[in-house]
């Protein structure tokens, strides 16, 4: 299904351990801006989309892998696919600021329809997250 109209924004709720690292993490590492917060919760504007970090320590677990291209790819996983450029330049961020990487930035399926550069990295609280982007936008939904 396409359809022409500008994609709303999404929102993801998810759980964290505490707001100070996760503020670190999402603020500083990332650059998202802060939203309304309260006691137990902060949002964040992650590139337009809203996430809420919710703290709630006993659900933050670690996710389940897929072995993907020869990678083991958490399960449960959420991110942003970012102009070729952007995440060239959120990898160097990412790499200056120690981020603990999940699978360290690559090109998988290099070749075939869904080239894509990749990397996961996991916040203080344990969620993975997922950066990519494609050198032709075009194809991220391609087949074949």
């Amino acid at each position: 299904m396409t359809d022409a109209r500008p994609s709303p924004p999404f929102h993801l709720a998810f759980p964290v351990l505490d707001l100070e690292s996760t503020r670190r993490f999402y603020g500083e590492l990332l650059g998202c801006q802060e939203g309304r917060s309260a006691a137990a919760w902060v949002d964040f504007d992650f590139r337009g989309h809203q996430i809420s970090a919710h703290v709630r320590p006993e659900e933050c677990a670690g996710a389940r892998a897929n072995d993907v291209d020869g990678d083991a790819v958490p399960v449960r996983h959420f991110g942003l696919v970012l102009p070729w450029e952007d995440w060239h330049a959120l990898r160097d961020r990412l790499v200056a600021g120690e981020a603990e990487f999940v699978i360290e930035p690559r090109i998988r399926f290099e070749g075939e329809v869904g080239e894509q550069a990749t990397m996961f990295v996991r916040d203080p609280s344990g969620n993975a997250l997922e950066f990519k982007a494609f050198r032709d936008p075009s194809r991220l939904f391609a087949a074949e």
